[in-house]
């Protein structure tokens, strides 16, 4: 999976837009960029923190690919969860985490969703029919040109031979919880976001499991950023990888790769 050279521009401004945390936070310790299909499990492991070490953690929630982008252009991020490999590479190849730091810290599963009150029912494998039982609508995906959720939607589909009989019906969005929303409004009749996004909603319910070897290993990475490998940043780095913080990411639908 490789990055590409450019954004458009749609992608540029939710780059400037998506990520809240421009300027360090007053008051905070450690500033965490993290993918946005972590929000609610990172959001608890910061509490949980805060709790335990009495020091200030704050969180900006954004696709893969916009924190990176972030952080090549200098925003005070401290610590950066990546939803994917190939973005990592990327910032570690402009110097833009500490050597050493690098963990590889969770996996995830691709599912197609619909909304709760619709029937849609796939057995998701080789030339399954995805384009007929959309029935006109759209597929909800983070945009597969950038977005870790959506690049791996994109390569699942592609290794399943149906990706042509339906790219022209997809609805891309900014981050995967984007996907999710559309699904959850009624407004695309499928999408395809992570098992753990699926999880958190009422709304959807998942149709199909695509199968691990459709697509890269969602591996979800974690690094210091270059220059920031200071004393509480590492202390708050090292409790993101303890049995503590993968309790909490199991429960949220992860699993923990430790």
């Amino acid at each position: 999976m490789t990055i590409p050279p450019a954004f458009r521009v749609a992608t540029v401004i939710a780059v400037l837009f998506s990520v809240t945390a421009a300027v360090r936070p007053a008051g905070a310790d450690v500033l965490v960029f993290a993918a946005a299909s972590t929000t609610s499990a990172i959001g608890e492991i910061a509490s949980l923190y805060e709790d335990e070490a009495g020091e200030d953690v704050r969180t900006a929630f954004a696709a893969t690919s916009a924190l990176t982008r972030q952080i090549e252009a200098g925003a005070p991020a401290d610590v950066f969860v990546s939803a994917n490999v190939a973005w990592m590479n990327h910032l570690a190849r402009e110097d833009g985490i500490e050597p050493g730091s690098r963990r590889s810290l969770l996996g995830n599963r691709l599912v197609l969703i619909a909304p709760r009150d619709r029937t849609l029912d796939v057995e998701i494998g080789p030339g399954f029919p995805l384009a007929p039982s959309l029935n006109g609508g759209r597929l909800a995906i983070a945009d597969p040109d950038h977005v870790p959720a959506g690049m791996y939607a994109r390569a699942a589909l592609e290794s399943l031979g149906v990706w042509a009989s339906i790219s022209d019906r997809t609805a891309p969005t900014a981050h995967v919880r984007g996907a999710l929303a559309l699904v959850e409004r009624g407004e695309a009749t499928a999408g395809i976001v992570y098992a753990t996004d699926a999880a958190i909603s009422s709304r959807v319910r998942v149709a199909g499991v695509f199968p691990p070897d459709s697509h890269p290993a969602i591996v979800y990475e974690a690094a210091i950023v270059a220059g920031r490998s200071r004393g509480e940043v590492t202390r708050f780095f090292e409790f993101l990888g303890s049995e503590a913080a993968a309790q909490v990411f199991a429960r949220h639908g992860f699993s923990p790769l430790r």
